[in-house]
């Protein structure tokens, strides 16, 4: 079948789409784009890739095109250096460091929203769901809060620069992001060896590692970084956009959930499943490999659809449905954060910024 993931419909609404690829055609050719690529729409298949890193690797990129990387980080390397550089950067994000933010996540939730509640309205996106996750993500790493909206902006152009598929563009942005970093690195290494005391956040962690057990380049550190920037707050936004569109969408469970704290959980799980905020990524296979009867020779592209396998029915009952009431095992079979070794590393904090954020909306 033919599809065109940047045709104008399939961008308003991708699920119809999906549905067709699931039922019609599970290893689609895009060969219309420039490099075509394959796509792979089945729960099952998703998955399948996503838990054989050996296989299908990720160094070539998250694009259609081979993106070769010097010092490449976390998404764009494969193990060993996934698991060393990985290893690093999840003490950040341990369940003991994520459960210890909620109150200071609340505290920003409830500012945000005393900022705007007096005008009685505002734009959810500008106003909330953008600025939260960027302060919680820039505290994170150590960011001053000054310079929140420059962090911002290099999160929207690495995006932009992302889908571009040009790195040049937006380059002033990179070269300002490096800059500020490079020098953040350089003042905590001065101050270590002074002997003093690093503030408790991520790139404190990363030069204590750098200078001491674990080998990590600047470069890994700069990737590592900007990877923080963008997952840490872009996705976070778009799950909480997500998350207000639909119950607005659905009045009763609205009021459902404004009355029952105990389903916030379980609502952010169904956001996550239903409107993935990353609808997919690539990878690159390593040897030859047969779909369905199609063969797949070495280094062919090929995207793993995260948004369609988070609706196919073979995994989840009524996929097209929103729903707080599923299983426990079947809410959290959703692959909104990958899976596999690749799974996201900020999936815990980005749960709770999420939960968070809708309980501060209700009240």
């Amino acid at each position: 079948m033919a599809y065109d993931p940047l045709d104008p419909e399939v961008l308003a609404d991708p699920f119809p789409a999906y549905r067709r690829l699931r039922a019609d055609c599970p290893v689609a050719h895009v060969g219309d784009a420039r490099p075509p690529y394959h796509v792979l729409s089945r729960f099952d298949d998703v998955v399948d890739v996503l838990r054989q890193p050996a296989c299908w690797v990720s160094r070539n990129g998250h694009g259609p095109g081979m993106q070769h990387r010097p010092g490449a980080a976390l998404a764009y390397v494969d193990p060993p250096d996934h698991t060393r550089q990985r290893r690093l950067v999840q003490k950040a994000f341990t369940p003991q460091v994520v459960n210890a933010l909620e109150g200071e996540i609340r505290r920003l939730a409830d500012a945000l929203i005393d900022s705007v509640v007096d005008a009685g309205r505002c734009d959810l996106h500008d106003a909330f769901s953008y600025p939260l996750p960027v302060a919680v993500i820039a505290r994170l790493l150590g960011v001053a809060e000054d310079r929140q909206d420059t962090f911002k902006r290099w999160s929207d152009d690495a995006v932009a620069r992302l889908a571009s598929g040009d790195p040049t563009t937006y380059r002033r942005s990179a070269e300002e992001f490096q800059a500020y970093f490079l020098a953040e690195l350089d003042g905590r290494r001065a101050a270590l060896r002074r002997g003093a005391t690093l503030p408790t956040d991520l790139l404190s962690g990363l030069v204590t590692a750098e200078l001491t057990e674990q080998a990590v380049s600047e470069d890994e550190m700069l990737a590592m970084i900007g990877q923080m920037l963008v997952a840490g707050n872009e996705t976070t936004t778009s799950l909480i956009n997500n998350l207000v569109v639909r119950l607005c969408e659905r009045p009763a469970l609205l009021t459902r959930i404004r009355a029952d704290p105990s389903l916030d959980a379980a609502a952010v799980e169904e956001s996550l499943r239903f409107d993935a905020p990353v609808l997919g990524l690539w990878r690159t296979n390593d040897v030859p490999v047969e779909v369905h009867g199609v063969t797949l020779p070495v280094d062919t592209k090929v995207q793993v659809l995260f948004a369609s396998a988070n609706r196919d029915d073979s995994a989840f009952a009524d996929p097209d449905e929103f729903r707080v009431d599923r299983p426990r095992a079947e809410a959290s079979r959703h692959v909104a954060f990958g899976f596999g070794p690749h799974v996201c590393l900020g999936a815990p904090l980005a749960r709770l910024e999420g939960r968070v954020a809708l309980r501060v909306l209700l009240d």
